[in-house]
């Protein structure tokens, strides 16, 4: 499993996940969390090329806002 990062806001109904470093993971990548619960997938990368940021849209029964905080992984 791979860290994609720790997810810092919500936006337009997508939770935005910064990067540890330049070395993320590609548009469509399904993500979980620490528990392995499918979350969404990843549709944008944007930002600084040494830590962008991630766009992840979430599957229908995510509950947004309670991710913020929450490290997601790539499976």
């Amino acid at each position: 499993m791979k860290r994609v990062g720790e997810v810092v806001r919500i936006a337009q109904h997508l939770a935005i996940v910064r990067a540890p470093d330049d070395d993320h993971v590609d548009i469509g990548t399904p993500v979980v969390d620490e528990n392995l619960d499918h979350l969404g997938r990843v549709v944008d990368v944007f930002g600084p090329v040494d830590r962008p940021y991630l766009a992840v849209t979430a599957d229908d029964d995510v509950h947004l806002p309670a991710l913020v905080g929450t490290p997601l992984y790539a499976r």
